[in-house]
C-alpha cells in the first residue's frame, strides 16, 4: 500500500461525493488500502485519513501555487484568474478541488479542531497568493481586492459543492475578471 495512492483515492472519494457522505474508514480507501488493519496502522480512524487526504491536498495546492508563481508565460492577470482554468478542468473530470476546505470548515466548525484549521490555513494561503499578485500589480487597497476575489472563490467553490456544474466556476471567473478590471481602472485612475 502506498500512502500516497490511498490519500489520491480518499480525496477522489471526498471530492465527488463530498464529507457527509463518506461516514466510514473503507468507504475513503477502497479496495486500494488493502485489509483494515493494515490500513489502521497509518490511520486509526476516519477523521485521521481526513486530515491526512486534506493535509496531502493542501500540499498540491501549494505546489501548484509555487509552480505557478515561477511561470514566466503567464502575466500577473492570468496567474491571478488561473485557478479557474484549473476547476474547470477538474469540475470536467468530475473533481471539485478546494471545495474540500471550505466544507471541512462548515463540517468542523469548531474553530480548534485540526481539520478546521488545516482548512483555515489553505484558506488563508489563498488569500496570501491573491494578495501578494495584486501587490504586484500595485492596485490600491490589495486587501480589500483580494477579499473580494476570495469570497467570489469560497462562493464558487461552496456552489459546486451542490451543483457540480462548471457553469458556476465560468460565473465566478467572470465575476473575478470584472473585481480585478475595476481594481486595475482605479490604479490607472479611471474611475476618479
Amino acid at each position: 500500500m502506498l500512502r500516497e495512492q490511498v490519500l489520491d483515492h480518499a480525496l477522489n472519494i471526498l471530492e465527488q461525493h463530498g464529507l457527509a457522505a463518506t461516514t466510514s474508514l473503507a468507504m475513503l480507501t477502497g479496495d486500494i488500502a488493502g485489509s483494515e488493519e493494515e490500513i489502521q496502522r497509518f490511520w486509526p480512524d476516519r477523521e485521521a485519513l481526513l486530515y491526512d487526504a486534506l493535509r496531502y491536498h493542501s500540499e498540491q495546492i501549494d505546489i501548484w501555487r509555487r509552480k505557478l508563481l515561477l511561470d514566466d508565460t503567464l502575466n500577473t492577470e492570468q496567474k491571478l484568474l488561473a485557478r479557474y482554468t484549473i476547476l474547470t478542468e477538474a469540475v470536467g473530470k468530475q473533481r471539485y478541488p478546494g471545495c474540500l476546505f471550505i466544507a471541512a470548515c462548515s463540517f468542523y466548525p469548531q474553530t480548534d479542531h485540526p481539520i478546521h484549521q488545516l482548512a483555515e490555513q489553505q484558506k488563508q494561503a489563498s488569500w496570501q497568493y491573491t494578495y501578494d499578485l495584486l501587490n504586484k500589480l500595485g492596485v490600491e487597497n490589495a486587501a480589500l481586492v483580494a477579499h473580494q476575489m476570495e469570497l467570489i472563490l469560497e462562493g464558487c467553490l461552496s456552489r459546486l459543492m451542490v451543483k457540480h456544474q462548471v457553469q458556476e466556476v465560468e460565473i465566478a471567473r467572470s465575476l473575478a475578471e470584472d473585481v480585478l478590471s475595476i481594481a486595475l481602472c482605479r490604479k490607472n485612475g479611471a474611475l476618479s
